[in-house]
């Protein structure tokens, strides 16, 4: 009974709600996991990352088996990646340790994961225009067996594996930017299984690694496992009767708000409130501005595609790389 407080259902709702979003987009939920639990309060930066590392283990995983046991995975390319960011997911806690000044880990951890949200939201504006263009170009030719390029896919795990190791963000937004440049002809339903694949050895390592060095908060991992599944389920379901151009631009709006929350509550010298304060108007502002400028910008990004600024053009106009808004009934000449 004393397990049941209301911290506990506050980490069970977290991880539901996470998990739901996850479901829906693919995304992995590091990036807005990590942030929720930080601001809840539920313990120090280290004990945040090792739980939700652990818990990311157990729900990629019932994915990744989904997925390998419909073929979607691209193993070869999955085994590229996993060679790479294995090594550094083990290594990352342990540098970061070794770096940050005795005593002050918590603070060093939560700027690496502010600036890692601010990546993380870059990346996945990015995943978005690229995705745009790749099906408006009308170019666009499917190739789910690339040639394999090992170094560079070394490389993109190298990098996914650190920012996982020390942050718990970033293998299932940095990774999957990075495969959609290095093999554009991917198609979606490869894209996510193969990051799904190589993300549970990837976050297994990591969460290994952290458990050695800090330990394992069982009051914390254990709601975040029974939230996050259910969820994880749900939002697959639920997915295809979801607007999801409108919940993944409000991911990037959140992912920077919450970096630019922890950046100002590890005391960031051009934000800092530090000692554990943030200024609330600064971080409304930031929100503000994002939910004004987001839906501005990305209207302008589709008018360069040739798509209205607002609306919901149907799956077949944007397919269609002669469609311009207001002209009905044009057809494509190729």
């Amino acid at each position: 009974m004393d397990a049941l407080t209301a911290t506990f259902f506050a980490i069970l709702a977290a991880g539901f709600f996470v998990g739901v979003v996850v479901g829906l987009t693919g995304m992995g939920g590091g990036a807005l996991m990590t942030p929720a639990l930080i601001f809840l309060g539920v313990g120090e930066a280290a004990t945040v990352v090792t739980a939700d590392l652990t818990a990311a283990a157990v729900y990629k995983t019932g994915g990744a088996i989904v997925h390998k046991r419909e073929g979607s995975p691209n193993m070869k390319l999955a085994k590229w990646l996993v060679l790479g960011s294995v090594p550094m997911a083990l290594l990352g806690p342990y540098l970061v340790s070794w770096i940050a000044p005795p005593g002050d880990l918590d603070r060093v951890l939560k700027l690496c994961i502010g600036f890692a949200l601010l990546f993380a939201a870059l990346t996945y504006a990015a995943r978005l225009y690229i995705n745009l263009r790749r099906v408006r170009s009308g170019r666009h030719v499917e190739n789910d067996n690339p040639a394999i390029r090992p170094l560079a896919t070394l490389l993109v795990g190298a990098l996914g594996g650190l920012l996982v190791g020390i942050t718990s963000v970033g293998s299932g937004s940095v990774i999957m930017i990075a495969l959609l440049m290095l093999y554009p002809g991917l198609s979606a339903v490869k894209l996510v299984g193969t990051d799904l694949v190589q993300a549970v050895p990837l976050v297994l390592a990591a969460a290994i690694s952290n458990i050695t060095l800090h330990g394992l908060d069982w009051g914390v991992t254990i709601p975040l496992v029974l939230g996050s599944v259910p969820g994880t389920i749900l939002g697959s379901m639920i997915a295809p009767r979801v607007p999801q151009s409108v919940i993944r631009r409000g991911i990037v709006v959140v992912l920077t708000m919450s970096g630019v929350a922890l950046l100002d509550k590890a005391g960031w010298a051009p934000l800092g409130a530090g000692e554990d304060e943030t200024h609330p108007l600064l971080i409304a502002g930031v929100g503000l501005a994002m939910l004004v400028l987001v839906p501005l910008v990305w209207g302008l990004v589709r008018r360069t595609q040739g798509l209205p600024m607002f609306g919901s053009p149907t799956v077949a106009e944007l397919e269609d790389p002669a469609y311009r808004p207001g002209v009905i009934g044009m057809k494509r000449t190729d």
